[in-house]
């Protein structure tokens, strides 16, 4: 018996093949036994064919397809047939025929897998990654990458098209710890000295510009040592580019011009830019979050000026101490039950709040609040006016730091929508964020920290505060967000020394410090280094969206868990004692 050959794909035939003979490999999905007739949807990467054992056409596969069970790999090899007119599936590519088999060979048996592959059942995230070559065989996780394909080579050939250098950087770098954790690789060459796994590409990516290279990208693999999110990974991809001679303007258009192209690549879809941008301040001001969700309103209303005139005591106190009185809208609420509400004032505590402040508007302008008595006529007037109140509405308020209301408000603001059902996955609303500070005081540590990083140019209008009022710096950055999530960032950088010297030592860096951690960066800058910027974007939540997945997990082939460890490898793992002692590194440590 010879060696059969696949020829197709189990998603690549149509009516256009009937008649012809074909081989196809793949895995059981399912085996139905029809009255004799036995059918076997086989799967692979591509899709799903029905093929037919049929005793009265061929009785020795049908034979031996008795004993075919779930994820057995087979070779089938038949002709392909229209299915009866009643037995079609129009939701199948390949739903209007079937294989007639003639001859099967099994390639290889499976126990009973730990989970169905043929069903839409809820698995564990644990037994899914402990398990995740089977989890990848199930074909919506399948699909996530074969789309993570498509998004990749899309960007590459728009980068490349336009003029981009495809460049790699060092996986072992220094250890600069400005930001999240470095991962640490000891050297065992160098005793007692450690490499670091690169956080960003971002030094490096700088110096290519000094070193004339003008436009570079790198799809690349980047570590953070840092407590786990949905959307956040131990080790993530991500797409980095910069270029030389260029101000905002250009970079944006750039990038505007690669999402466009990946959409339409993608999921075919023509987006249409420019996006729309707003400042900083602005988005800060109306959504409370500098990563503004714009598929729905439930935007904030700044109610301090009123608050100040006040009766009611604990708004006029915070709006007189430097606080600030805002409120959301929620239009057409006001069926809200009192458990509602009270969920939601436990669900926003969890975010500094110390309580949550809730009118239901009534016929004629009235309020139904355990608040009301606190206002007078005249009061509620104003505010059902600044609100743009009618009957129906539900006002909720927040009264506090700026920075707490603004983070109560914002999560408040989502919570709505997901009760609302405003968070539509097939609508995308991308927003430019600019014109951030430059940095931001820590109370923690007690000095200002960058707000992107320390090589963010500050805008020139600024750079005489930089000594005397740190805190009121702009810069030179820039986010693109995509329904409320940060999905990348950049800015024009510093290209100058004594520009970079002054920023760092605003930062708390001194002289020499800053020469220990960024003395090649400051010496490359001495020597000739043109202006430029550029923005990385993280590939992972980008898919993420793209792919309408609630986890970045589900776009990534072997993710790790929230503590970050891989159920399948094991890893983190212990090592040996002798390895230990090649790294002078102490055998005997314990927790």
């Amino acid at each position: 018996m010879g060696s059969l050959v696949r020829t197709h794909s189990c998603n690549a035939l149509g009516k256009e093949n009937i008649g012809e003979e074909v081989t196809l490999m793949g895995w059981v999905l399912r085996r139905r036994d029809h009255g004799g007739v036995i059918f076997i949807d086989l799967r692979d990467r591509d899709g799903l064919t029905q093929v037919v054992f049929n005793p009265e056409v061929n009785p020795a596969p049908h034979a031996k397809a008795h004993q075919l069970r779930s994820e057995w790999v087979l070779a089938v090899r038949g002709k392909v047939s229209a299915r009866p007119g009643d037995m079609a599936n129009p939701k199948l590519a390949t739903g209007e025929i079937e294989i007639l088999v003639d001859e099967l060979r099994i390639l290889n048996t499976s126990e009973t897998p730990p989970f169905p592959l043929d069903e839409e059942v809820e698995v564990g995230d644990m037994l899914r990654m402990q398990y995740r070559y089977l989890d990848l065989r199930r074909p919506e996780m399948a699909a996530n990458l074969i789309m993570r394909h498509k998004a990749v080579q899309s960007i590459r050939n728009y980068l490349n098209d336009s003029g981009f250098l495809d460049i790699e950087t060092p996986m072992l770098t220094r250890s600069t710890p400005e930001g999240a954790r470095d991962y640490l690789v000891p050297s065992r060459v160098n005793a007692g000295k450690f490499y670091a796994l690169p956080q960003s590409p971002q030094l490096f990516k700088q110096l290519l510009m000094i070193a004339g290279m003008d436009r570079y990208y790198q799809i690349v693999k980047c570590f953070r040592d840092e407590d786990l999110r949905a959307d956040r990974q131990p080790e993530f991809t991500q797409i980095d580019m910069e270029l030389s001679f260029v101000d905002e303007e250009q970079i944006i258009k750039v990038t505007e011009g690669m999402i466009a192209k990946l959409f339409k690549d993608t999921l075919g879809l023509d987006l249409n830019p420019p996006f729309k941008r707003m400042v900083y301040d602005e988005a800060i001001s109306r959504f409370g979050t500098d990563r503004p969700d714009t598929r729905f309103g439930l935007e904030l209303v700044n109610l301090t000026d009123i608050a100040k005139a006040c009766s009611f005591k604990v708004f006029r106190t915070i709006a007189d101490e430097g606080g600030t009185v805002r409120a959301i809208n929620a239009k057409g609420c006001a069926n809200f039950s009192r458990k509602e509400l009270d969920d939601l004032t436990t669900y926003v505590v969890q975010f500094g709040a110390k309580g949550l402040a809730w009118v239901k508007m009534k016929a004629d302008g009235e309020w139904q609040s355990p608040i009301a008595k606190f206002f007078t006529d005249e009061e509620r007037a104003d505010i059902t006016r600044a609100m743009d109140a009618v009957e129906g509405d539900v006002l909720f308020f927040g009264a506090d730091k700026p920075a707490v209301v603004f983070q109560v408000l914002s999560e408040l603001r989502l919570e709505l929508a997901r009760r609302l059902d405003l968070l539509k996955k097939d609508v995308f609303n991308f927003t430019w964020v600019t014109d951030f500070p430059l940095m931001e005081y820590d109370e923690k540590e007690k000095r200002f920290q960058a707000l992107h990083h320390p090589f963010t140019s500050p805008r020139e209008e600024d750079l005489d505060k930089l000594e005397s009022d740190p805190g009121k710096v702009y810069s030179r950055a820039y986010d693109l967000v995509l329904n409320g999530t940060e999905i990348g960032g950049g800015s024009i950088r510093i290209h100058q020394r004594d520009v970079q010297a002054r920023v760092l030592k605003a930062l708390g860096i001194d002289a020499e410090e800053a020469n220990e951690k960024f003395g090649f960066l400051l010496r490359a800058l001495e020597l000739g280094a043109p202006p430029h910027g550029g923005l990385a974007f993280g590939l992972d939540r980008l898919l993420m969206l793209i792919c309408g997945c609630s986890s970045i997990r589900d776009v990534i082939a072997f993710p790790k868990t929230q503590k970050a460890t891989c159920p399948l490898t094991e890893a983190p793992s212990g090592v040996s004692r002798k390895q230990l002692t090649e790294l002078y590194l102490r055998p005997d440590w314990k927790e």
